[in-house]
């Protein structure tokens, strides 16, 4: 059994099912009320907010004759959508040989049982019932408890001690108004133009709180505080002890049932000839489409996709984004707004704020003002400039050694020169020879000043 249902204007009360008219010579299809009988009735129905989804055959009982409605359980899913989302809803009942049932919207399983297991009342009676002539004995007893009959009240327990008594040592305190009341007569009060003595009595101005009482411990009499009688008991009763002739809580005894029969295959329902809507609704313009009653399920599902399944794609086109959604939902739950606002600018204004909250570092010259400590940072920098300073030193190094090295090659090669010119004055005349070196500076003493 499958139909389509579209609350176009949304529904405050108010029912979409469908009857299966049962096939009996009475039926009178012009005469089609609440009272006509039927074999199944399924389909939605609220009332307030109260959402459901029926499934209800009616039993005929082998052995009396009379008809009995059976109700499926109630569907676990929260049905509230279906009524409110103005869209088309494909409602179907399943109903299989083997006496198990499924209810699905949208293709979708809300709802499965077994006719033998899951309808109230069920289908078949219990097989013993409680005798009802079966009276319980005037000697039973269904104490557990009894008061121990050998107790006897203490001598000294006192009854009538109040609970409450007066405090003998409260001492009343210094300053107490003894003859200021507690409440006073408005002095700025007056009495209504309207007010009639004759009709509404003698006028008295309205009480106030006396105002010499504010500053004052108290006012009016002086009574004693009361505190817990430590002497108080109360009513004395005896102990409780178990009962020796306790013999459980009284039930009838069981007889076999004279109206039990076993209907194994409710499955078998009353034929039925006619399919009618029963319409009790306060609001209007509710789409009916597509009914079909078949007995193979494929065929009902090609039905369902050549007319629902368009409808569905339409519907989905038509939807709002992700964004309206979410508005739509927050209309309806208004306090969706709190989730939308934590969810969405908590973590912005994290983002920004460690950010933007970042340490400012102090310039130069602000240390030089102030001659604070300098942070790490600096002694980085000086570390670095150390090093970049230790290279050039290595670098100045490097080249006066090749400068030296360089130097100590010209040295040799002058020596090798002087060595030449030598061999050459060897070769020269002796006087030549002499003469040369008393002109060198070599020879030369030095003088003694």
């Amino acid at each position: 059994i499958r139909y389509e249902v579209n609350f176009q204007n949304g529904i405050e009360c108010g029912g979409a099912y469908v009857k299966l008219l049962s096939k009996t010579p009475e039926l009178n299809l012009d005469q089609f009320h609440d009272k006509t009988p039927y074999t199944i009735m399924f389909g939605p129905d609220k009332c307030g907010e109260d959402y459901k989804l029926h499934f209800i055959f009616r039993h005929k009982n082998p052995k009396t004759g009379k008809y009995e409605e059976k109700h499926a359980k109630r569907p676990d899913a929260d049905l509230k959508t279906y009524f409110t989302d103005k869209k088309t809803h494909l409602y179907t009942l399943v109903l299989n040989p083997d006496n198990s049932f499924e209810i699905l919207v949208d293709q979708t399983v809300v709802n499965s049982g077994n006719l033998l297991n899951d309808m109230s009342p069920p289908v078949n009676p219990p097989r013993e019932i409680e005798d009802p002539n079966d009276q319980k004995p005037e000697d039973w007893d269904e104490r557990p408890k009894i008061p121990d009959p050998d107790a006897v009240k203490p001598d000294d327990w006192d009854e009538d001690a109040p609970a409450k008594i007066a405090d003998e040592n409260a001492v009343k305190p210094e300053g107490w108004l003894d003859d200021e009341p507690e409440y006073v007569a408005d002095p700025d009060a007056e009495k209504p133009e309207d007010w009639d003595e004759d009709m509404d009595g003698e006028w008295e101005a309205p009480q106030i709180a006396n105002p010499k009482c504010e500053t004052a411990p108290g006012c009016g009499t002086w009574q004693r505080p009361m505190i817990d009688n430590p002497n108080y008991k109360g009513k004395w009763k005896p102990p409780m002890i178990d009962n020796v002739n306790y013999q459980g809580i009284w039930k009838p005894r069981k007889i076999p049932n004279p109206d039990f029969f076993e209907d194994l295959e409710p499955f078998k329902m009353t034929p039925f000839s006619a399919v009618g809507l029963e319409l009790w609704s306060m609001t209007s313009d509710i789409f009916f489409d597509n009914f079909i009653i078949c007995t193979e399920r494929a065929v009902a599902d090609d039905w369902a996709s050549d007319g629902w399944g368009l409808k569905k794609a339409a519907d989905g086109a038509a939807e709002p984004g992700v964004v309206g959604q979410m508005m739509a939902a927050a209309e309806e739950r208004p306090w969706l707004w709190v989730v939308y606002i934590l969810t969405v600018a908590l973590p912005v204004f994290l983002v920004v704020l460690f950010c933007c909250s970042g340490k400012k570092q102090p310039s130069v010259a602000e240390y030089k003002k102030t001659d604070a400590p300098q942070p790490d940072v600096m002694d980085e920098e000086r570390e670095e400039e150390k090093t970049k300073g230790g290279k050039e030193e290595e670098d100045e190094e490097e080249e006066a050694n090749e400068e030296k090295l360089g130097s100590d090659a010209d040295i040799g090669s002058a020596s090798q020169e002087e060595e030449e010119e030598e061999e050459e004055e060897d070769r020269k005349p002796a006087s030549e020879e002499e003469e040369t070196v008393n002109r060198s500076p070599r020879n030369r003493k030095p003088r003694k000043d």
